[in-house]
């Protein structure tokens, strides 16, 4: 697993080696919204949350996505995880539902991601 923040941010041609190693065309993420941390190059994503919950984050703040490094920007990110099914907290799909929410975690990984 490695730990992406905008101040160590991770170059695009690195993202498609990790996705070569991994599923081919896909990575796995989980962002810590509050503190500006994602965690990718694992197999679960309930692995990346476990890393992030063991330094301090906060559930509310986990949430899952998938990078698809060969993609347009427009398309590349992807709001689908086990870890964002929440009905308690009111998110009752894999999807983030919340429309701000999913704002937010757009402008932190583009933030992360060198182009």
């Amino acid at each position: 697993m490695k730990t992406v923040t905008e101040q160590e941010p991770i170059l695009m041609d690195s993202l498609h080696k990790i996705a070569l190693t991994r599923f081919g065309d896909m990575i796995k993420a989980v962002l810590d919204v509050e503190r500006g941390i994602m965690i990718i190059d694992a197999d679960l994503h309930s692995d990346e949350e476990a890393e992030l919950l063991a330094t301090g984050s906060r559930q509310q703040d986990l949430w899952g996505i998938n990078l698809y490094p060969d993609l347009p920007p427009e398309d590349w990110l992807e709001f689908d995880s086990m870890i964002n099914l929440r009905p308690s907290s009111g998110n009752r799909s894999r999807y983030v539902d919340d429309p701000a929410i999913r704002e937010r975690i757009r402008k932190l990984v583009n933030q992360m991601v060198q182009r």
